[in-house]
This record gives C-alpha cells, structure tokens and sequence, in this order.
C-alpha cells in the first residue's frame, strides 16, 4: 500500500516492476531506484536543453561548440585543434563545424597574432548572445526542477552528487569531461 504523502514516481514503478525478475542477480532497490531516477533527470534535462536550443535556433552540436568554447580559461578564445580536444571529436570534424558558425556569424576565424600560420577562434557578440539565451532558458527550465528543493536539501543533494560523481571519476581514472 502506497503512503499518499509520499507519492510513487517512474523510479517505485520501475522497481516495484522489475524486483521480483532479478533473484539470481544482485539487485539493490535503492541503486536502482537512484540510478534510475538520475537517468530520468538526465533525460529531462537533456530535453529541456533541446527546447531552448530550437527556440533560439541552434543545433545540438553548435550549442555545444558554443558553449565549450565560452567556458574555457579563456573564454570565447580557442584554437580549432584545442576546442577539438574538449569536444573530443577530429579536427576535419571541428573544420566543418567552424565554418558553419563561422557562416552564422557566431565565431570568426583570424591568423594567430605570435603565429600567423596557426588560426585562432573568436566568439562574435552574436554568437555570445545566442549561446546567453540559450543558457537562460536552459537555467530557467532547470531551476524549475531543482528549486522543488528548498535550498539547505539542495546543498545536502549537491554535496552528495560530488561523492558520487568523485566515485565514478575514480574509477574511470579523473576523467575531466562533463
């Protein structure tokens, strides 16, 4: 019997469904519940970020050239063969999204000022302006969703996402990428 102040979501569901398929495999309630309802975050996030792409015009992948190369040290200032790393795709790959942002307006390409056989990649004012929209309604649509916690739940959540997040970064060795 379900307690109706404390109402089922996917992730009881999910359980309740699957608990009784999986004895002779190690099955915790609470991984999965867990496990599942971040994957269910995940998923949400993931298209509450692609509602806010298509209303500012942007694709997936020029977002996230965008924004990976707003957040670096230097931001809004990137070579194509680093920003390529931190997107760990080729640099044939970065060539032809560059020159389609670059077709937007988005970024620039100019000849590095110590090197002038190396290019450097500028963010334009447009292309800061659109990635700033897209970041807002981004921001908006997940702070509706975190802030149904009040904030001392949302420090305590946070704090025990990072040792999970630590955990799973040990294990895969420090990755460094979201």
């Amino acid at each position: 019997m379900t307690d109706p102040q404390d109402p089922q979501d996917w992730a009881d569901r999910h359980v309740a469904r699957w608990r009784d398929h999986w004895i002779d495999v190690s099955f915790d309630d609470d991984v999965e519940a867990i496990v599942a309802r971040i994957q269910r975050l995940r998923k949400h996030f993931k298209l509450s970020t692609q509602h806010a792409l298509a209303e500012v015009g942007l694709q997936d992948f020029e977002y996230e050239t965008l924004h990976h190369l707003m957040i670096r040290d230097t931001p809004g200032h990137a070579s194509p063969s680093a920003l390529a790393a931190d997107l760990g795709i080729s640099n044939a790959g970065m060539t032809g999204r560059l020159d389609g942002l670059e077709k937007a307006g988005w970024i620039q390409r100019r000849a590095d000022a110590d090197d002038r056989r190396r290019v450097a990649i500028e963010v334009t004012r447009s292309g800061a302006a659109v990635w700033r929209r897209a970041m807002d309604l981004r921001g908006r649509a997940e702070d509706e969703v975190v802030h149904a916690l009040p904030p001392e739940d949302r420090v305590v959540l946070a704090a025990l996402l990072k040792r999970m997040t630590l955990a799973a970064e040990a294990i895969e060795g420090g990755a460094d990428t979201p």
